[in-house]
């Protein structure tokens, strides 16, 4: 298996993983202009992880978006359900927690943390809302959750180019860089089919998140989301 569906069963999602774990971080760089560089240093913004706090990295892949809140002096848990993903980041960060789970049940005790995080991971789990209210199950009374994931550009011009971009040119790109590159047509697809801002954010709060709001990066491509668990 090299490429899931939109039916995003876990195994299928898991194996696709697996096959682009090598150069993951490569591809992803080159595909996003650099952006993603961009977009993590305002998720760890976001978090704004401090020393002695528990972080979930929840489909941390091979942890490269776990790095900027351990040198925060948190004790971050990269967890995610490739185990590709986790090899390969526990090769180069063998330091690093890495811990095997899938998002719709979380290997880890109720109020474990004190901030939980996913980085374009959540469109590709099956069960967003399970995973939405594990998500707030293992967080600590008064911690929050950070979102970024992809979304729906606000202008209208600008959307149209960037659906072309995504359906047209990211896979010849993709083949040129990923050593799996059919799983980057269904990415592609997967952000097509997302749901927009305001209504990633009704579901935050219907996982019983509160003061939820989010912020626009790139025009509206990328979108945080943060939420938080009352005391």
């Amino acid at each position: 298996m090299t490429r899931a569906s939109l039916n995003k069963q876990p195994h299928e999602v898991a194996s696709m993983f697996d096959h682009v774990a090598a150069r993951y971080d490569l591809t992803n760089d080159v595909l996003s202009l650099g952006q993603d560089r961009v977009w993590r240093k305002e998720v760890a913004r976001a978090v704004d992880a401090r020393p002695a706090q528990k972080v979930l990295d929840l489909a941390a892949g091979t942890a490269t978006s776990s790095l900027p809140f351990a040198r925060t002096g948190a004790y971050v848990v990269p967890c995610d359900f490739s185990l590709g993903m986790l090899q390969v980041g526990k090769a180069r960060h063998s330091w690093l927690p890495f811990t095997a789970g899938d998002a719709t049940r979380l290997p880890f005790a109720d109020g474990v943390f004190d901030a939980v995080t996913i980085s374009f991971g959540l469109r590709n789990v099956q069960d967003t809302d399970a995973a939405l209210r594990e998500l707030y199950r293992v967080t600590k009374p008064g911690g929050r959750v950070v979102i970024c994931e992809f979304s729906h550009p606000t202008w209208a011009p600008f959307r149209t180019v960037y659906t072309e971009y995504l359906m047209r040119a990211l896979p010849p790109v993709a083949r040129a860089v990923s050593s799996n590159p059919d799983a980057y047509v269904y990415l592609a697809e997967s952000i097509r089919d997302w749901p927009d801002q305001p209504a990633l954010a009704g579901r935050l709060r219907e996982a019983g998140w509160s003061k939820v709001a989010w912020r626009n990066l790139t025009g509206g491509i990328v979108a945080l989301h943060r939420g938080f668990k009352d005391s």
